[in-house]
């Protein structure tokens, strides 16, 4: 992240030892993106301190919408919060950028979760899953929603066409059928 300290834009309040709100002045769509070797850190971070069960605080991000209206977030679930301590631990969650990149580690963990297409651009390797350069590229770039999801058409523009996008999902393997 090119700026570190405190942000204007993001207004941290602690709330006990295991509760912080975070007020976002800005709605999740116009976060900026995260250089993709911030994403890799911070994917690797959340791998760790999963591994270590480091669960982390309870997170809440209020965002102001561009209609003035508040959403808000709450990070209850254990995994969500041991990741968004994770980049906590990558940069500063105080910032435009180290919201923006939380967003986008979860946005990620949600996407290889719920879509099938997604799963093309992962590897299983011996010290666990890997996740392929051009969708962590795409992540850091891909334009998110208001509810703080990537914006499929923009994640999708992000990514190299591959074969297996042409047809229709089936793996080549050089046999005829």
């Amino acid at each position: 992240m090119a700026d570190e300290s405190a942000s204007p834009s993001v207004e941290v309040r602690d709330y006990g030892p295991d509760h912080l709100l975070y007020r976002v002045a800005v709605p999740p769509a116009a976060m900026p993106p995260v250089l993709l070797k911030e994403l890799e850190a911070a994917w690797d971070a959340a791998r760790a301190h999963s591994l270590s069960a480091n669960w982390g605080a309870q997170r809440s991000f209020r965002f102001q919408k561009s209609d003035g209206q508040i959403a808000d977030f709450d990070l209850t679930d254990r995994d969500a919060r041991c990741w968004a301590g994770a980049v906590d631990d990558v940069t500063n969650l105080a910032t435009l950028g180290g919201v923006s990149l939380c967003l986008r580690l979860l946005a990620l963990v949600q996407l290889l979760a719920t879509a099938p297409w997604a799963k093309l651009y992962l590897s299983s390797k011996r010290d666990g899953t890997r996740i392929d350069p051009a969708l962590m590229r795409a992540a850091a770039r891909a334009d998110l929603t208001d509810d703080a999801r990537f914006d499929e058409v923009s994640l999708r523009r992000n990514l190299p066409v591959r074969l297996s996008d042409r047809d229709g999902g089936q793996t080549f393997t050089g046999v005829s059928a």
